[in-house]
C-alpha cells in the first residue's frame, strides 16, 4: 500500500474543501492512509481515522463509483489519495444531516472483495476491489438501498427549550492548546484530548437539539485565558464550560472533578492547578476602564452574588449527572479554586477536570472513545436539567 509523504502535507493547503461545514466524530489522516492498484487491475484503500464511526458502503453506476456513506467523518485531506494515484478521482462532504460521504469515482466496473471497519489503537477504513464486469456491476448498483435508508428524516422529539424560548448557549473551552500542551504522558497532550472531547461534546448538544454550542478553540492554538473569557462574552453565553486533564505529582487526583470559583482553593490540589492555569488576575472581560479599583470591585461582586448561586447549582447538576452515569469521580467531586477562566462575574462559569492524565486508570480512560461518549452523554443531561431548573428559579424570583 502507498502511504502518503510528508511533502503531501503542502498539497494538502491547495486541495478544495466541502462547503457545507460538519461538526465530525472522526477525521482523516491523510498521512495515514493511501490508495494503490494491485496487480489484477483491482484497488486496495486504506483511510486512517482519528476514531470509528457507523458507515455503510455501496456501489453505483454510470458512471460506476464507490460510495462510502459515515456517521460523520471530516474527510478533509482525503482528496490527496488522488494526487499519489493518477487517474482516480475523489470527492466528499455532507450528504444528509449527521451524515457525511466520499465518492471514488472508478475506471471501470469493480467488486468489492473485502470491506472492514478497523477498531483498536489506529482505527481505519480498509477496502479491496478486483476487477468485475459490466453486467455484474449493473447489478449490484441496482441493489436495493438498506431498509428505511430512503425514508425521510424521522421527526425528532425535542425537550421543551428552557424559558425564553432560544436555545442554550453554551461556551466550551478545551483548555491548553499550541505552544502550551498542557499536561503530557506517552503520545498524549492534555490540549489534544480535551479538543477531541470538547469536539464530541459539541456534537452531543447540537444533536440534542436545545443547544448552540461555541468553542474557544477548534485547532491546536494557543488561546490566552483573557480571549477565552471574551470569546463566552461575545458569543452571548448562558454557560461557560472549560475542560482539563492534568496531571499532579502529589495528592488524591483520580475521577472526574468540577470546579467553580472560590478566592481560596478548596485543598491543596485544587491551589495547585489553580495557581498552574492562572497566569493573570482577570476582570472577565468587563470593560470597567472607566471605573476606579473600588467601584469596579462593588460592580462585579453585585454581579457574582447572582451569579455565583447558578454555578453553584451547575456543578452539582453536572456530578448527579456523572454519578447517574456510573462514571467514576473524585472522592470530592465538587470542589472550588481561583481558576482564571472561572471569573467571568455575569456567565454561570465551571472547570471540569475530565480526569487526570497522572492516573492510569484515567489515563485509559481518556483514551476511550465510548468511555468520553457516556460522559457527554452526562452532560447532555446534566446541562439541559440544569437550564430547565435556572430558568424556573428566576422566573419565580423575577418582580
Amino acid at each position: 500500500m502507498i502511504l502518503l509523504r510528508p511533502l503531501l502535507v503542502l498539497l494538502l493547503l491547495a486541495l478544495p474543501v466541502a462547503a457545507e461545514k460538519l461538526s465530525a466524530l472522526a477525521k482523516v489522516n491523510p498521512l495515514r492512509s493511501g490508495i494503490v492498484a494491485t496487480a489484477d487491475g483491482g484497488l486496495e484503500l486504506k483511510v486512517a481515522l482519528s476514531q470509528p464511526v457507523p458507515w455503510r458502503l455501496r456501489l453505483m453506476d454510470d458512471p460506476p463509483r464507490l460510495v462510502i456513506d459515515a456517521r460523520e467523518i471530516d474527510w478533509r485531506g482525503v482528496e490527496a489519495l488522488a494526487v499519489v494515484r493518477p487517474g482516480v478521482s475523489l470527492r466528499a462532504g455532507a450528504f444528509r444531516p449527521g451524515w457525511s460521504r466520499l465518492v471514488l469515482e472508478l475506471a471501470g466496473p469493480l467488486k468489492v472483495v473485502r470491506a472492514e471497519m478497523v477498531t483498536g489503537d489506529e482505527p481505519r477504513i480498509e477496502l479491496a476491489l478486483a476487477p468485475s464486469d459490466a453486467a455484474s456491476f449493473a447489478l449490484e448498483a441496482a441493489r436495493p438501498d438498506l431498509p428505511d435508508w430512503a425514508l425521510p428524516e424521522a421527526a425528532r422529539l425535542v425537550p421543551p427549550l428552557p424559558a425564553g424560548g432560544g436555545p442554550l448557549v453554551v461556551v466550551l473551552d478545551p483548555g491548553h492548546g499550541g505552544i502550551d500542551p498542557g499536561a503530557e504522558r506517552e503520545d498524549h497532550s492534555e490540549a489534544a484530548l480535551m479538543l477531541t472531547f470538547a469536539r464530541e461534546l459539541k456534537e452531543a448538544l447540537v444533536r440534542d437539539g436545545r443547544f448552540r454550542v461555541m468553542m474557544t478553540r477548534d485547532e491546536d492554538v494557543f488561546v490566552p485565558l483573557e480571549t477565552r473569557t471574551s470569546i463566552a462574552r461575545e458569543a452571548g453565553a448562558d454557560v461557560f464550560l472549560s475542560l482539563h486533564a492534568d496531571a499532579l505529582a502529589e495528592g488524591d487526583a483520580q475521577g472526574a472533578t468540577v470546579y467553580t470559583l472560590a478566592e481560596e482553593a478548596s485543598d491543596a490540589a485544587s491551589a495547585a492547578l489553580a495557581e498552574r492555569h492562572d497566569r493573570d488576575d482577570l476582570l472577565a472581560g468587563v470593560d470597567l476602564s472607566d471605573q476606579d479599583d473600588v467601584v469596579a470591585e462593588v460592580l462585579m461582586d453585585m454581579a457574582r452574588t447572582e451569579t455565583r448561586p447558578r454555578a453553584e447549582r451547575l456543578a452539582e447538576t453536572i456530578v448527579t449527572a456523572i454519578k447517574g452515569a456510573e462514571i467514576r469521580m473524585h472522592r470530592h467531586p465538587h470542589q472550588s479554586g481561583g481558576f482564571s477562566v472561572l471569573k467571568s462575574p455575569d456567565i454561570p462559569s465551571v472547570l471540569l477536570e475530565v480526569g487526570f492524565l497522572s492516573s492510569d486508570r484515567d489515563y485509559r480512560r481518556l483514551a476511550d472513545p465510548a468511555w468520553r461518549s457516556k460522559l457527554a452523554g452526562a452532560l447532555v443531561q446534566a446541562l439541559g436539567t440544569w437550564a430547565g431548573e435556572d430558568a424556573a428559579l428566576r422566573a419565580a424570583a423575577a418582580p
